[in-house]
């Protein structure tokens, strides 16, 4: 059968996406807990995070973007050469990157900038021409590059501190995202849902641009490295606008629908993650300590994992019910994030138990997912339409 792998801009980045998830947090467990050597030159932990957000994250960020401006602006899809060259500079970018120790860093920093760089201006020329209101991500998209450059620059410099603050800024900025573009989607296709039960739900006006201000806020926090406390008031103010905002969308009226349910679920560990950072900074309890992997395993990866499923079922013609399998998915994601966060604090495990597990929940949720959608990304469109 013909492949359609690059049929539609999302087909090809959340095929990446996935096995990038699928592979990089086992290989980082087995070096945390076995000592497995990796072949890049950079710190596990810098590798690992960096990774994490400009590998899997970034993947996922293009098959959205690739998929949502041609609907925002009503061109054509994306499709062919276009999208074959930007899967293959993110895969080389990867290589590159698991096997610095053989290349020349400025090589490896020039190939792995220059995805960011091809997908804004793809996404960029069509937001552009048609004055489209969304196009202020390309500032975000311009902000995670200038990110990734620093990153890259510290490395350089050795300087550890100052590329772990390039990516806590690169994942502020991913979680705008979050708060900017799972705030429009998750009251309308939970609209969509409770409609045949004669319900709905509404975004306040005011509870968004507090959302979105005091995301805005934790950002800027990160960027000037604010002292502890403003940043754990800013964060705690953020998690209570995030939580009103929540609180909105009558998460239990969706208990049945695991393919809406999981939105809120994801949008939930925000305020988690927030106030957790909160907890951590102003009192330094270790309760808070991992507030990081809530919000990126949490919020962002749950989010991802959301948005590709359905987003892959409906570009595919197929009706938006999820696979059993993808809701022992989202379960499986779940537990990775829960034990990752709270496992020492909450079920008194010890820290290498910790990683290994919430690993071993990560790669199996992977595991189902790619179980279930790489045939349905490779293969083509179940009503015969194009794309």
């Amino acid at each position: 059968m013909k492949s359609s792998l690059f049929a539609h801009g999302f087909r090809a980045q959340f095929l990446l996406a996935g096995c990038a998830a699928l592979l990089l947090v086992p290989i980082w467990a087995a070096n945390f807990a076995l000592g497995t050597p990796l072949g890049t030159s950079w710190p596990p932990t810098l590798w690992h995070a960096h990774e994490m957000l400009f590998g899997f994250i970034g993947s996922a960020i293009a098959g959205f973007l690739l998929t949502a401006v041609p609907n925002w602006t009503g061109g054509k899809p994306f499709s062919g050469s276009p999208l074959v060259l930007l899967a293959a500079i993110w895969l080389a970018g990867r290589l590159l990157i698991a096997s610095s120790a053989v290349w020349p860093a400025p090589l490896v920093a020039v190939i792995d900038l220059s995805f960011l760089l091809v997908l804004a201006v793809l996404v960029g020329i069509p937001l552009l021409s048609t004055r489209n209101r969304n196009g202020f991500l390309l500032l975000v998209l311009g902000l995670l590059w200038l990110c990734n450059l620093a990153f890259h620059v510290a490395l350089l410099r050795r300087n550890p501190p100052g590329a772990l603050r390039a990516l806590h800024v690169g994942i502020d900025l991913a979680l705008l995202m979050v708060t900017v573009i799972g705030g429009r989607i998750i009251p309308a296709f939970t609209n969509s849902a409770l409609k045949p039960l004669g319900a709905s739900v509404r975004d306040r006006g005011f509870v968004t641009a507090l959302a979105i201000s005091s995301m805005a806020l934790v950002t800027l926090t990160d960027i000037f490295d604010a002292s502890p406390a403003l940043s754990g008031w800013i964060a705690a103010s953020a998690a209570l606008a995030q939580t009103t905002r929540l609180l909105q969308w009558a998460t239990w009226r969706t208990l049945r629908q695991p393919i809406v349910w999981v939105l809120h679920l994801s949008y939930a560990w925000l305020p988690v993650g927030l106030a957790l950072k909160a907890i951590a900074l102003l009192s330094g309890s270790a309760v808070g300590a991992f507030w990081l992997h809530a919000l990126t395993i949490g919020a962002l990866t749950t989010m991802i994992v959301a948005v590709m499923s359905r987003a892959s079922l409906g570009h595919t013609g197929r009706a938006l019910a999820v696979h059993p399998l993808t809701t022992l998915a989202y379960l499986m994601l779940t537990a990775a994030a829960l034990i990752r966060v709270f496992g020492l604090t909450a079920f008194h495990m010890n820290y290498i138990s910790t990683i290994i597990l919430a690993a071993l929940c990560w790669g199996t949720a992977f595991a189902l997912f790619l179980g279930v959608y790489a045939p349905i990304l490779w293969r083509p469109r179940v009503d015969g339409k194009p794309g």
